[in-house]
């Protein structure tokens, strides 16, 4: 019952970020100047991680918040609709228990990867195509398909807002749960968003 109400305050922390269409409050709190140089890190695709890297071990170290094109991303309101959202999920991940001790992947030579999501199990095989920073993640119980992206301190492991919803479900975090079904609000108001973890080594 614990984990179920953590993982609702996630869930309704993006569904409030789905809200936040206008760029009006996004804005406000935010130094625009200190985020115009994080833009790249923000597309995805663009700044892309070679297979050779992505080897080993990623923990979770921040929630991670991307777009696929630059002019989603201008649609949005920019880098700083980016830092705002990932500002408001911060404190939803530390309530749900999300850390680096928790929430972890490891992706192999031989194309499997194991990992944790709050502790919960998740492993399998995945193909990755550096040229588009595509990633596809297959368990025995579903296929997952993402980007990872380089950051300025490691890499981000992004997804469709109902595709991470997906994974909890599967997993078990969330259960019978139906009210999360709004965690794939966001992707309404920002058009090519994907959410996820950004990692370190």
């Amino acid at each position: 019952m614990k984990k179920s109400l953590n993982i609702f305050a996630v869930g309704a922390c993006l569904a409030l970020a789905s809200c936040m269409g206008t760029t009006g409050g996004l804005f406000s709190g935010i130094d625009t100047a200190s985020t115009v140089g994080n833009i790249i890190t923000s597309v995805l695709g663009i700044n892309k991680v070679s297979e050779t890297n992505l080897v080993g071990t990623w923990k979770y170290s921040s929630p991670g918040c991307g777009f696929t094109s630059e002019n989603l991303l201008a649609k949005a309101g920019g880098e700083v609709a980016a830092s705002k959202i990932k500002s408001e999920l911060q404190p939803r991940f530390q309530a749900v228990g999300i850390t680096s001790a928790n929430t972890y992947f490891t992706f192999k030579e031989d194309k499997t990867f194991a990992g944790k999501i709050d502790g919960q199990n998740l492993s399998g095989t995945y193909t990755y195509d550096p040229t588009t920073g595509q990633i596809n993640l297959k368990t025995l119980l579903l296929t997952l398909n993402g980007y990872i992206n380089t950051t300025t301190k490691g890499i981000s492991l992004l997804f469709e807002s109902k595709k991470l919803l997906t994974v909890l479900q599967t997993i078990g975090m969330v259960s019978g749960n139906t009210t999360l079904s709004t965690i794939g609000e966001i992707s309404k108001n920002y058009d090519g968003i994907r959410v996820g973890f950004e990692m370190t080594r």
